[in-house]
């Protein structure tokens, strides 16, 4: 993974998890609809936590607060979700995961059909927020894991650019526009330039994502 990531955009796994799975867990996500996490007035939203909407919303303290029993919620919605996306993780990286202490685990995001994010994209970013700044100016690596769970009926694919932290003006760049089918994975490093493509149809955009960061050679720290 190292060199691919570090030759290109991204590395895509198409298929990484079966399409009957995906509909499982999607089906189960639904059902847990009253347990969902509301993010910016409904523009999206979480089955557990999401670290960049709590800060971004000035909700850190009920993130941490609530960590353990956000994992126990997922846990039990989407049994095996989360150790089936370490081991992925794990396996892509090439190194040993373990949770990062304190923090929430994966999560499944949802962006409606017809919100902010269908209508005009996501915000261009970094996935940088998780990390301090001893990473961010050591460059630690790290890396975000996402994996469709249900993509749009069309559109919602992640657009990258070559720019990275902190370069955050594509300028006249066009971004190279990575295309998600059901189950496939996309594995990036986080200090690059991306975003959420806008997208159309009745159906939600729902993914499973996990960031990590490399602590120690080939040991990582997993959290969303």
């Amino acid at each position: 993974m190292a060199r691919e990531l570090s030759e290109s955009l991204a590395v895509v796994l198409r298929g990484a998890l079966e399409v009957d799975r995906c509909e499982r867990w999607v089906r189960a996500v639904y059902d847990a609809r009253s347990e969902w996490t509301e993010d910016f007035g409904g523009e999206q939203f979480a089955l557990g936590r999401a670290f960049y909407t709590h800060v971004e919303s000035g909700r850190a303290s009920e993130y941490f607060a609530d960590a353990k029993a956000s994992d126990a919620r997922v846990e039990r919605v989407v049994p095996g979700m989360t150790r089936w996306m370490r081991e992925l993780y794990a396996s892509l990286v090439g190194g040993a995961v373990r949770a990062r202490p304190g923090f929430c685990g994966p999560a499944v995001h949802v962006f409606p059909a017809g919100e902010k994010v269908a209508n005009e994209g996501g915000v261009v970013h970094f996935d940088v927020e998780g990390l301090t700044r001893h990473h961010v100016e050591k460059r630690v690596r790290a890396a975000t894991l996402v994996v469709m769970l249900q993509p749009p009926t069309e559109g919602g694919g992640l657009a990258l650019w070559e720019r990275v932290f902190p370069e955050d003006d594509p300028g006249d760049e066009e971004p190279t526009v990575v295309r998600y089918g059901v189950g496939d994975a996309v594995l990036m490093d986080s200090y690059r330039l991306h975003q959420i493509e806008a997208f159309d149809g009745a159906l939600d955009r729902v993914s499973i994502t996990l960031h990590g960061i490399e602590v120690d050679r080939r040991r990582w720290e997993v959290w969303f």
